[in-house]
């Protein structure tokens, strides 16, 4: 069998892990050894007899700020080469892409920040990779390290139960994803699209394809206007 995917969640409150992260898929393939989660404390790495892990900010200011040498000691203890990563509002968007390329290596390590933040010497010193989930605050950086924690775990070999539902959700192409219909055909006057009762496979497929790129327009002018930038750049290429 091959080595699990490895991830470390340093944190104050490593009793919020694994929470749902034990449940569902990622459950199941933790207990089968793909994945493998270890919380580590951080207060365990502060060296005074109240375990002291922030303080007040230079220049003033409220709130308190994360100690660079008691995050730099936690940082150490978990560093083996797998990328290592702080999740925090102002970081750079999660996208799948991201994902896909954290779920192919052998790992992550996840800094979760509370208070005001961490000492920026520490980000620049250990060249920590900043994540946000989305332009808003939480109390902390658990929650967004569960986030990231499902969206990678969930391409790992063998989690998902069929290959080509990861080929085909959401952002895989670029595109958000198309609708969904099941039984029954009819409900409370509402019918599935006849194409979908078809049983025309390409007509499906294309049907699909419309409703991806005209809910991708409508909802995410961003994701579209870079799909049509990837499609000119793939068009250009091609004729080369």
């Amino acid at each position: 069998m091959t080595n699990p995917w490895r991830a470390t969640v340093l944190t104050l409150f490593p009793e919020m892990f694994p929470g749902p992260l034990g449940q569902s898929l990622a459950g199941r393939a933790m207990e089968r050894g793909i994945w493998s989660l270890d919380a580590q404390d951080i207060r365990a790495h502060a060296t005074d007899r109240h375990r002291t892990v922030d303080d007040t900010p230079f220049g003033g200011g409220a709130g308190m700020v994360m100690r660079p040498d008691v995050l730099d000691a936690a940082l150490h203890a978990a560093a083996d080469g797998r990328p290592m990563l702080y999740l925090t509002p102002r970081g750079r968007p999660l996208a799948q892409a991201t994902v896909r390329r954290l779920a192919s290596g052998p790992g992550v390590v996840l800094l979760c920040g509370r208070y005001e933040g961490i000492d920026q010497r520490v980000i620049d010193a250990r060249g920590l990779e900043e994540v946000s989930i989305g332009d808003y605050v939480l109390s902390g950086g658990e929650p967004a390290a569960l986030v990231l924690l499902d969206a990678c775990v969930r391409l790992l070999p063998g989690v998902m139960g069929a290959a080509a539902s990861a080929e085909e959700e959401s952002f895989s192409a670029g595109l958000l994803e198309y609708p969904h219909y099941t039984r029954p055909a009819d409900w409370q006057g509402r019918r599935v699209p006849d194409v979908l009762l078809s049983g025309h496979h390409g007509e499906v497929a294309a049907w699909r394809r419309r409703e991806a790129e005209r809910i991708t327009r409508e909802r995410r002018p961003d994701l579209w206007a870079a799909h049509l930038t990837t499609m000119t750049q793939s068009g250009s290429q091609a004729a080369l």
